[in-house]
């Protein structure tokens, strides 16, 4: 048998609350990013024995192959009714979804503005990449004006087809909301904010706290059709000014969090 030794400096490797599984997700996508930060997450926090994720409908519907934690999957965007069963029937354990742009404010709507008027106390990952990218390539409800999809290859025309969703902004009026904001993972910066803001919402359920949400600019070279280096580009220069980064509602109690 071959004994292959760790470094005596090693600084990164793989967290434990992630699997080996190979990945499924195209170049440049940043789900794997996500992934991994949650990931890291649950590993800090000691969590991972007891949490329990749920897995979407959507690019992501296999995120149960890539965390070493216990999952469900749901019904397409049924996830948040489906955490909260899990949840109250099961209250000592962490919950969270995993959820697409397409899968949360489209099909999901109801059940994510519902959860969060509840104060429901689970978690959201919430992945914003202003496509439909599982389906290929169609507009959804975050679709940018102007921006090109299957469904709309001429642009998106506000006057037919309506503005874009600021999923942040809406949760963020409602009393059971606890804490909700909106990060990107286009750039290291961003992707440190990014880690720190999902440390704190599983911190807000734990404490009890209230419903939680990190909503997190991602890209989708493949349907966005360009080159993985230019997606990140996009992200910052026509993402951000639609969906601006910031903390939307940090309850009183929230703010007191050290992390």
């Amino acid at each position: 048998m071959v004994t292959i030794a760790k470094p005596e400096n090693l600084v990164y490797q793989r967290p434990e609350s992630l699997t080996e599984f190979p990945t499924h997700y195209c170049p440049g996508c940043t789900h794997g990013v996500a992934h991994r930060l949650i990931a890291e997450v649950l590993d800090e926090m000691g969590i991972r024995e007891k949490t329990i994720g749920v897995a979407p409908v959507g690019c992501s519907v296999f995120a149960y192959n890539y965390f070493n934690c216990d999952f469900v999957e749901a019904a397409h965007g049924r996830a948040p009714a489906m955490a909260t069963g899990i949840k109250r029937v099961l209250p000592d354990r962490v919950v969270f979804t995993y959820q697409g742009d397409g899968d949360l404010a489209s099909i999901g709507m109801a059940e994510i503005v519902h959860a969060a008027g509840r104060g429901e106390n689970i978690t959201v990952i919430f992945i914003n990449n202003a496509i439909y990218g599982m389906t290929g390539g169609q507009m959804a409800p975050t679709t940018l004006p102007g921006q090109k999809t299957t469904s709309s290859p001429n642009g998106r025309d506000v006057e037919t087809q309506g503005y874009p969703i600021r999923m942040a902004e809406i949760l963020a009026q409602l009393d059971g909301a606890g804490y909700v904001v909106r990060r990107s993972l286009h750039n290291p910066a961003n992707i440190r904010k990014a880690k720190k803001a999902i440390r704190l919402a599983f911190e807000t359920q734990v404490r009890g706290l209230g419903f939680s949400l990190v909503e997190l600019l991602s890209t989708c070279p493949t349907n966005w059709g360009i080159n993985p280096a230019d997606a990140l580009k996009w992200v910052e220069e026509h993402m951000v000014p639609v969906f601006p980064l910031g903390d939307y509602k940090v309850a009183e109690a929230v703010a007191q969090i050290k992390v």
